[in-house]
This record gives structure tokens, sequence and C-alpha cells, in this order.
């Protein structure tokens, strides 16, 4: 009886923060496409955590897609151009395909993405694309194409 017990309250506490996973603050490298979130105040440092939202109250960005950057475990970290032009080819087409909307034609909504730093390279190249509105309001609904 005791392990029942013990099963009963590992699935309420797994289902409860599956409930809420959207109301809770979480890893920014857990992210996963369609997730909202507020955007950290400063991207000048290293985000760890993003306030996760349900996508009909209002925050600030929409991750549209998740990728690897190429060159497999042995890539290079990256440099501030070649992670540019990687968003470019990568994201931009992802951004459409997600909202139907011509990124570069688009006059709300800009790209943000999350990427490992140095440190963490090794780990894993996982980058997440985001969207967000150029004028620093708030979004509410989900931005992906019906």
């Amino acid at each position: 009886m005791r392990n029942l017990i013990g099963i009963g309250i590992v699935a309420v506490v797994l289902i409860g923060g599956f409930i809420f996973r959207d109301f809770l603050s979480g890893n920014a490298a857990e992210l996963k496409v369609g997730d909202c979130f507020d955007e950290p105040a400063t991207l000048d440092e290293t985000v760890e955590d993003v306030q996760h939202h349900p996508c009909g109250d209002e925050h600030d960005a929409e991750v549209f897609f998740i990728g690897d950057y190429p060159g497999g475990d042995d890539a290079a970290y990256p440099t501030d151009a070649e992670m540019e032009a990687w968003v470019t080819q990568a994201c931009f087409p992802a951004f459409k395909s997600y909202t139907g909307k011509d990124f570069e034609t688009d006059p709300d909504l800009g790209i943000g993405w999350f990427q490992p730093d140095e440190s963490s390279w090794d780990d894993g190249h996982e980058i997440s694309c985001y969207l967000y509105r150029l004028d620093g309001t708030t979004i509410k609904g989900s931005q992906k194409a019906a």
C-alpha cells in the first residue's frame, strides 16, 4: 500500500508540473517550439531562466524554431557573424513556416535567439529562435499560423 501512495504522490507532482509548466520559470535551454515566455531584461549576459506564460496570456516572446548549429560535436564556438549568418539561413525560413509571414517584410516582429555560451558549447549546439514585437509591447496569443 505504501508503494501505491508513493506512486500516487509522484504522479500528482509530475501531472501538476506539466499542467502548471506554462506558469513556471524554467531553464532557457529547455524551451520548446510554441513556448511563450518573457524575454529577459538584459540579453548582454548569460540567460539561464525565463518566465513561461500560456500563449493566451500577455508575454514578450514565442519560440518558433529549435535547431542544431552545424558541424557536429567538433564545431568550434561561432563568432557573432557566423551565428548571425546561421540564424539568417535557418531561422528566417522557419519564421515564415511558423507564422505564415515573411520576416524581411513583417514590420512588427523581430527574431531573437538563445545559444549556449562558450563554456557550455561542448554540451550541445542547440539554438532556440524566438519572435518578439519590435516596439517592445507584449504579445497576447500565439503567432503560429492557423
